[in-house]
Formats: structure tokens, sequence, C-alpha cells
């Protein structure tokens, strides 16, 4: 199975705009449906094994984006912290307390 291009590494140099505009227009990714209230924009592949975090305003860490990838059993993360560190902190252990309410679809 071929990866979606861009889906092995997070190249954070570009700044978050063009990131953002590159994960949004990236064939194979799916945006998930926008939680009420909730700071972030999802993407994920078709075989879900590598999904984006995306902030908004008034997230932690703001503008801040992280990728998740399937390896080895786990999971992988990288990011790019553009904002306050502390807070991209709070945005990456958000997202490891998920990983246990997620379930396979």
């Amino acid at each position: 199975m071929t990866r979606a291009p861009g889906a092995t590494r997070l190249d954070c140099s570009p700044g978050y705009e063009a990131v953002k505009a590159r994960i949004a227009g990236q064939p194979g990714l799916t945006r998930a449906p926008k939680e009420p209230g909730e700071p972030y924009d999802w993407y994920s592949s078709a075989d879900q094994q590598t999904s984006y975090v995306i902030t908004e305003p008034g997230a932690p860490g703001h503008p801040a984006i992280v990728m998740e990838r399937a390896a080895g059993g786990g999971q992988a993360i990288s990011g790019c912290s553009y904002g306050d560190k502390a807070g991209y902190q709070q945005l990456l252990a958000y997202l490891t307390s998920l990983r246990g309410a997620r379930t396979p679809k």
C-alpha cells in the first residue's frame, strides 16, 4: 500500500499557514467532522495509519500541528510547535490521553 505524499514526515520549516494548507490539500486525507467548541482540525489518511491535528486560536500551544503515525504497534508523534511551548506540551498530553479512548473503525 502506498502512503499519501508527505505522510511519512512533517516538515515544519515553511511555517504554520503553509504546512496547514499542505495538509488540508493533501490527497488521501479526510477532515473529521468539527466538534463544537473544540479548537482543533483533525485529518486522517484512508488507511488510518497517519493523522494530523491542527490547532486553532484558543487551543493550547496554538499555532501548532501534530502528526501521529502508526509505528511498530504503537504511535509515533512528531509536531511543529510555533507557539507557546508549555501549551504545546499540554496539547501532546491531551492527544496522548485520547489514545485509550480510540477504537478501530
